[in-house]
C-alpha cells in the first residue's frame, strides 16, 4: 500500500498537518523538524496525491506545452527552455505532439486535457482559421507562440518579416545578385508571408529585382524538402550564387544537396537559415542562422501564464515581440 500522509505523520512524531507543510512548502517549519520529516518521506517512499491536491487547491501545478513537431530541434529546444522557465513557478511541464493535425489542434483549443492542466503554452500549426480560435471555449489560461493566429490571447513571436528581411540583407551584403528561397511562399501562413515579404523588400532595395523562378514555396519545411528544392534550384540555367531558407531543417537539406553536386558552400553558393538550432554548429560547413531569443520567448510565455493564472490581468491579450541577431558561420563565409 501507498503511504499516507498519516504514515509520515505517525513515524516523524508530527501532525499530519506539519507533514503537510512540509510537502507543500507552507507554514512554518523548525529546520530540525523538516529534516526529520523529509528523510521519513524518503524511507516510506511517500508521493503526494495530485489529485487529492488539485481538490483542495483549484491548482493541479501542471502546465502543457502543444508544438507541432517534437523531432523538430527548435521545438525540442524551445520545450527545454520551457520546462526551465516553469520550474520556476514549481511547475510540470506535460509536452503534447500536435504533429500539426488540424482535428488535433482543435482538440488541443477545446481543453480536451483541461482537467489535467492549470494553463496551456501553445505553438499552433499552419491550418488552423481565425474561426477556430474564435470558436473556443475552454477557459483554461493559454499563450500563443507565434504568428499564426488573431490576437484571441497573450501571444509571444519573432517579427518574421525582420527575420527574413535581414536574412537576405546578409545574403546581398556578401555581394550576391541570384538570391533563391526556399521555404516561404507569398500565399503561406503569417510566418511564410513574413519571411518571403522580408526577402523579397530587402532585394528590392538593393535594387535587385526578384526572380520568380528562384522562389521555392514548401508546405512542410523539412530537411528532404530542402534537398528536393536544390535539385530544382541546380538544373536552372542560372542557378543561384545564395539561398535563403526559411528554417534550418531546410538549410540542413539544401547544404546536403550542394554538397552531393559538388557545389562548393560557400564560394559558389552561400546559405542562411533561420532558428539557429544547436545542430548548425556541426554541419560541414557550420550553417548561418538567424537565432530568435529561445529563452526570452520561453520565460516571457510562462511569465504570461502566470501572470493570467495569478488573475493579474483581466485586460485585452498582450503581444511581445522577442528579439533576435545573426549568428554568422561558415555557410556565408564566417
Amino acid at each position: 500500500m501507498a503511504a499516507t500522509l498519516s504514515d509520515v505523520a505517525a513515524r516523524a512524531g508530527v501532525s499530519i498537518k506539519t507533514v503537510s507543510n512540509v510537502v507543500n512548502g507552507t507554514g512554518r517549519v523548525g529546520a530540525a523538524t523538516r529534516e526529520r520529516v523529509e528523510q521519513v518521506i524518503e524511507e516510506l517512499g511517500y508521493r503526494p496525491n495530485v489529485s487529492a491536491r488539485s481538490l483542495r487547491h483549484g491548482r493541479s501545478g501542471v502546465i502543457a506545452l502543444a508544438v507541432p513537431e517534437i523531432g523538430n530541434q527548435y521545438f525540442a529546444e524551445l520545450a527545454e527552455l520551457v520546462v526551465k522557465a516553469a520550474e520556476g513557478y514549481g511547475w510540470t511541464v506535460l509536452i503534447d505532439q500536435t504533429e500539426a493535425d488540424p482535428d488535433r489542434e482543435r482538440l488541443v483549443l477545446q481543453g480536451i486535457r483541461s482537467h489535467l492542466i492549470d494553463g496551456l503554452l501553445f505553438v499552433p500549426g499552419r491550418m488552423l482559421k481565425p474561426a477556430d480560435f474564435a470558436a473556443r471555449t475552454d477557459t483554461t489560461p493559454m499563450v500563443l507562440l507565434g504568428e499564426r493566429m488573431t490576437r484571441v490571447a497573450d501571444r509571444v513571436a519573432i517579427d518574421s518579416y525582420a527575420a527574413g528581411r535581414a536574412a537576405t540583407e546578409h545574403l546581398i551584403d556578401l555581394g550576391r545578385k541570384r538570391i533563391a528561397s526556399i521555404g516561404a511562399a507569398p500565399s503561406g501562413d503569417a510566418v511564410s508571408r513574413g519571411r518571403y515579404e522580408g526577402y523579397c523588400d530587402a532585394l528590392v532595395a538593393a535594387g535587385i529585382r526578384p526572380a520568380a523562378r528562384l522562389v521555392m514555396p514548401l508546405r512542410r519545411w523539412r530537411q528532404e524538402k530542402g534537398v528536393e528544392a536544390v535539385e530544382r534550384l541546380l538544373s536552372l540555367s542560372k542557378p543561384p550564387d545564395a539561398i535563403f531558407c526559411s528554417n534550418d531543417l531546410l538549410a540542413h537539406g539544401a547544404l546536403r544537396a550542394l554538397y552531393d553536386h559538388g557545389v562548393r558552400v560557400p564560394e559558389d553558393v552561400a546559405v542562411v537559415g533561420i532558428d539557429d538550432i544547436t545542430e548548425n554548429r556541426y554541419t560541414r560547413p557550420s550553417l548561418t542562422s538567424i537565432a530568435p531569443d529561445k529563452r526570452h520567448i520561453a520565460e516571457t510565455a510562462v511569465g504570461l501564464l502566470a501572470d493570467r493564472l495569478k488573475g493579474s490581468f483581466s485586460s485585452a491579450p498582450r503581444e511581445f515581440i522577442a528579439g533576435f541577431h545573426l549568428e554568422v558561420r561558415e555557410s556565408t563565409g564566417g
